[in-house]
């Protein structure tokens, strides 16, 4: 089946301040958008009725700029935090991590009232919703996403986990968080490389739901680059706008939400590859939804403009959207994609494109046409 949606997600704007709701039932909760907004988390946190403890996990890089603020909020509103920091990056993920947080929540008595804040990046956001959602069988957890990949993708959704040496996010559970609070803010303390890997994720939402928004991103993509705050806010508030809606329809990937995997089969295989440590993830999907490209021209009908546009949008950014790999990688990057949790009956199942902003997902590819697209 074709998707893409057309309909666009009621946002409601306050002065300073964009909300987007995710309507899950009693699992609801909204997505705040706008700048200067860190100072709030406390009374947005109080506004939830969440017990007095709260753990803050954030990790070496983001607590020493950020920590401080979230926990004096916190402490305004009456709550009593306590930081557990953890090293930064991907190969932090891991159930190491999770164990040495355990043993510190339990040091710090949080009980099943009690909240996790996740004050960082995706890697941070993963770990501490998975930490909420296994410790004591589940306690609340807020999301303060301070990567723009975070703020577009990672942190909405309530897919938590963390990886395994054999791939990506192979231990993990959905579970959705209180409440996400997005202060832009935060992007000017982002290094260059880490906004560009993030614009990967926004360029994804105009590929598989939002041509419109897709033209908009090669008008506007200076303007994003520099920071511009009315452009920031928009892509940011589309992007959870299209997410919202995928996740309202699909909310534990039974159909649908695959989507949202666009580039993300040859992506997540790539980091696995080369150990998590050569490419951000932005990186690695980035070449992955050109190849994806690529592929959706010679087996499903995308115009060679259009895999033109997508590659140059890529390019624009900063991004890779090329990768050299040796025979010997190749098959690596093959065997890999065989542990993707997109896989049915041995089978790996891509997600394509018939035109910017309409594709269809669970269609089989052959090897071949995989390697030629990575040529």
């Amino acid at each position: 089946m074709i998707f893409g949606f057309g309909r666009r997600r009621h946002v409601r704007i306050f002065p300073g301040m964009r909300t987007v709701k995710v309507p899950l039932g009693d699992r609801s909760y909204s997505i705040k958008i706008g700048n200067s907004i860190l100072s709030r988390l406390g009374s947005e946190c109080r506004r939830l009725k969440l017990g007095t403890r709260c753990a803050v996990i954030t990790d070496r890089k983001v607590g020493p700029i950020y920590s401080k603020a979230a926990m004096s909020s916190l402490r305004e509103a009456g709550f009593e935090p306590v930081e557990i920091r953890v090293p930064a990056g991907e190969t932090a993920k891991s159930l190491d991590t999770i164990h040495s947080c355990y043993d510190k929540l339990a040091r710090h008595r949080l009980e099943r009232s009690s909240f996790i804040v996740a004050l960082g990046g995706g890697v941070v956001g993963d770990m501490a919703g998975f930490l909420a959602a296994s410790y004591l069988r589940g306690v609340g957890f807020v999301q303060v996403p301070t990567t723009l990949l975070a703020q577009v993708d990672s942190s909405v959704g309530g897919k938590v986990g963390v990886n395994l040496k054999a791939g990506k996010n192979l231990v993990g559970a959905f579970y959705q968080p209180r409440l996400v609070l997005c202060d832009l803010d935060t992007l000017k303390t982002l290094p260059k490389r880490e906004l560009r890997a993030g614009l990967a994720e926004v360029i994804k939402y105009g590929i598989i739901d939002d041509a419109t928004l897709f033209r908009r991103l090669e008008r506007q993509l200076p303007a994003i680059l520099k920071l511009n705050a009315k452009e920031l806010a928009h892509v940011v508030a589309r992007s959870c706008q299209i997410k919202a809606k995928v996740v309202e329809e699909d909310e534990r990937e039974g159909g649908l939400r695959a989507i949202l995997n666009y580039g993300h089969t040859i992506g997540h295989a790539l980091e696995a590859i080369s150990s998590y440590g050569k490419y951000l993830h932005g990186e690695a999907i980035s070449i992955g939804q050109v190849a994806a490209s690529k592929i959706s021209r010679d087996q499903h009908g995308l115009g060679q403009a259009e895999v033109e546009r997508i590659e140059a949008l890529f390019t624009a950014a900063g991004l890779p959207t090329t990768v050299a790999l040796s025979k010997k990688d190749t098959l690596k990057l093959l065997s890999a994609m065989k542990v993707d949790k997109k896989v049915i009956g041995g089978q790996v199942k891509f997600v394509l494109a018939k035109s910017i902003g309409q594709v269809a997902f669970g269609i089989d590819v052959t090897k071949a046409t995989i390697k030629a697209s990575l040529q």
